[in-house]
């Protein structure tokens, strides 16, 4: 009798639960519109209703060095549309490169000029390194990526002790020299620009190859393919940030510190030592020479150098 009495005890508890468990469902069931409409409503608030992501207008007058991109291809056009793309959608790296572009631009443009090259090369410079002293895997240095080999033909100093790739305005010179010698050689700067990337003789080899006498009418390996188109991306939205959506202000751009030169015409042997009788320390004397690679100069054949001092007052550090 006990057994039976527990028996139906238990099949009453799992009737009241299970009513209860219907009654929340059913509650839920007529609520579920209403929970959908406030999700929706809490997910757009996080949405900015200024953002939009959107297919970019290329402008018609899209040219290089004053030579036009012939637009009435429609391949021409994709690649284009593709740099224009990945160059604006990618807004933390536009970003850093206006920043720097106004910092390092007033060094590089007045070389170009007076090298007769146009003005638009400072966006190869842009292209090749980000405007950062990098080295890439195969050895090229500096902001214009320059090997080795080819800096010393072009007269740079490069040696454990000094290498002047990294020495922006020297760097710049010698950029100068291979593309004017690039644009005698093919004719034009666009050529000039690809030969930049894969050398004088690779190009030369395919615009033979392939019977054709113009960058864009040539079949290129992936890097120097959209090489051209890469620049032209970068010359663009950085020449005009506010049509691509890109609000920066002058006060958020990087900008040079005043400095003044000194001369050395001997070897020295601790610049950190050096550094301090300027009231600066060494990571400071190498962040405005970044060309002096060891911490001393051996200079035995007492050649003159030129070292950039910051102006006083403008760091601050612990000594």
């Amino acid at each position: 009798m006990k057994f039976l009495k527990n028996i139906l005890m238990l099949l009453g508890v799992l009737f009241v639960g299970s009513t209860l468990i219907f009654a929340v469902q059913n509650v839920t069931d007529e609520n579920e519109p209403l929970n959908r409409e406030i999700a929706a409503e809490n997910n757009t608030k996080n949405v900015s209703p200024t953002y939009k992501i959107s297919a970019i207008d290329i402008p018609e007058d899209l040219n290089f060095a004053g030579e036009k991109v012939p637009f009435d291809d429609p391949e021409i056009m994709e690649r284009v549309d593709r740099e224009f793309l990945v160059n604006t959608y990618w807004q933390s790296n536009a970003l850093l490169l206006m920043k720097r572009a106004n910092k390092y631009f007033p060094i590089i443009e007045p070389i170009l000029a007076k090298n007769g090259v146009p003005d638009d090369f400072k966006y190869l410079a842009v292209a090749e390194s980000g405007l950062e002293n990098v080295v890439s895997p195969a050895g090229a240095s500096g902001f214009w990526q320059i090997m080795k080999t080819t800096g010393k033909e072009y007269g740079l100093e490069i040696n454990e002790n000094i290498d002047e790739r990294y020495h922006v305005e020297k760097a710049t010179e010698a950029a100068c020299e291979y593309l004017k010698k690039s644009k005698a050689k093919f004719g034009n700067w666009t050529l000039a620009a690809a030969s930049y990337n894969a050398g004088s003789y690779g190009i030369q080899k395919n615009l033979t190859a392939q019977d054709v006498n113009a960058y864009y009418d040539l079949l290129l390996g992936q890097e120097t393919g959209r090489y051209v188109f890469r620049i032209l991306a970068i010359k663009e939205i950085l020449s005009h940030p506010q049509k691509y959506g890109f609000d920066i202000r002058k006060e958020d751009m990087y900008t040079q510190v005043p400095t003044f030169n000194v001369e050395v015409d001997a070897p020295i042997s601790n610049f950190s030592d050096f550094a301090k009788q300027y009231e600066i320390n060494y990571k400071i004397l190498k962040r405005h020479n970044p060309w002096l690679r060891e911490p001393h100069l051996n200079n035995a054949s007492r050649k003159k150098y030129t070292i950039e001092i910051p102006n006083k007052g403008y760091y601050k550090f612990s000594k």
